[in-house]
């Protein structure tokens, strides 16, 4: 019944026309609002996929590694039972150190990783190689796979054929002094391919062959740093997870993609607040415009209050009417925005019309991601701006009928 007279008051004419021009004014607004929060939103849906599809062709989608210390060491046995944990892939035995390539007068630091044959079966770097091909090599001879990022510091070509390059890795000690001729191993190591997926990996990462790099660094064969594994449903990664710490104990830390990338994560989660929060205040811009509609509308309707007094209505049903008004222009305006948003959204997924300056990222427009939440939250956050901007008014309409009772 309230939402009736709302509807009324909305459509009919007003005896000063501003009332109608601010109403709609705040119904613009509000659609505006509504818009810029669905499509930023969606940007970084958009970012945040694109991220996370990259990082996920890197990080694993559960990583083992020791909860103290450096290496951890794996019995057969344990490799046999962590081979039959129910809804395991495959896995695959990692070591990593640092290390410095060199070729000629250039050098680099870089983050090695010596990996097994299964490595391919748990990680998709080999769909990222741009030169060369995936070649580990053999522990008597080795292969690098490096980033595109040390390729181009160390000005070589990857290419199993050119010339090798010189290797230098420590050598695990338990003296506390260093020895720079007993505490360094200095090899040569001919380079297979080249990939590229991200920065962060491209600049840092080198890969070759585990026994390798373990004979090297003067490790037993079943010392590890840790043990990448593929899970065959993504949807079941916290259950296999569970299942592998119960397996190996607390002596191991377990941690799917998310967790070992928590940091990373948890920035995107901040920015999307952050701008959702400073977005936000398009739509109290519009509860100002709101509550100068409302308010001149109570004015309006003075002699309507005073009748429906008459007739027996209290102070909640009227306090209703004015509230209703105030979700109706939210609801006109946000419904025309997330329509709005919608429709661009769809444009720029099928036609890219917004670029992405500099051309140095991988896709050269704004990706953008539909997600009903983002819809529910900007739906929710109209809606309660739309009532705080209309309780005063609507507290003070149904004042003013007692008021006309009285006199």
């Amino acid at each position: 019944m309230q939402f009736l007279f709302a509807w009324r008051y909305f459509r009919a004419k007003k005896s000063t026309n501003v009332i109608n021009i601010i109403a709609w004014i705040c119904i613009v607004a509000i659609m505006i609002g509504t818009a810029a929060l669905i499509l930023v939103l969606s940007v970084f849906n958009g970012f945040e996929g694109l991220v996370k599809s990259l990082y996920s062709s890197f990080y694993p989608d559960i990583k083992v590694t020791p909860a103290s210390g450096k290496f951890l060491t794996l019995s057969e046995q344990q490799l046999q039972q962590l081979r039959g944990v129910n809804g395991l892939r495959n896995y695959s035995l990692v070591v990593e150190e640092k290390a410095i390539l060199r070729n000629g007068d250039n050098q680099a630091l870089v983050s090695l990783k010596g990996v097994d044959d299964r490595f391919r079966n748990v990680n998709n770097i080999a769909g990222h190689i741009v030169s060369g091909r995936f070649d580990i090599g053999t522990a008597d001879h080795p292969r690098l796979v490096v980033g595109g990022g040390i390729e181009g510091s160390l000005s070589i070509r990857a290419n199993p054929n050119v010339e090798p390059i010189s290797i230098y890795i420590p050598r695990k000690s338990e003296s506390e002094e260093f020895d720079a001729v007993n505490n360094i191993t200095p090899d040569t190591i001919r380079s297979a391919g080249t990939f590229i997926i991200q920065q962060d990996f491209d600049n840092k990462y080198a890969i070759t062959q585990i026994r390798f790099l373990q004979q090297a660094m003067g490790i037993n064969p079943n010392e590890f740093s840790g043990i990448e594994i593929a899970v065959k449903d993504p949807a079941a990664t916290a259950k296999v997870q569970q299942s592998i710490q119960r397996l190996l104990g607390n002596a191991f830390r377990v941690q799917d993609r998310y967790q070992q990338n928590q940091s990373l994560y948890a920035i995107m989660n901040l920015e999307r607040w952050v701008f959702y929060a400073i977005l936000s205040l398009i739509l109290v811009v519009a509860a100002f415009n709101m509550v100068g509609a409302l308010t001149m509308l109570v004015l309006e309707k003075q002699k309507d209050i005073s009748v429906l007094n008459a007739l027996g209505a209290d102070r909640r049903f009227i306090l209703r009417i004015f509230l209703n008004e105030g979700f109706l222009l939210a609801f006109i305006g946000g419904g025309m925005g997330m329509l709005l948003a919608l429709l661009l959204v769809l444009l720029q997924q099928q036609f890219h019309l917004v670029p992405l300056q500099g051309g140095s990222f991988l896709i050269d427009y704004f990706p953008v991601t539909l997600k009903l939440r983002d819809f529910l939250l900007v739906a929710v956050t109209v809606m309660v701006i739309a009532f705080i901007a209309s309780w005063a008014p609507a507290w003070k309409a149904s004042r003013k009928e007692f008021s006309l009772k009285a006199e």
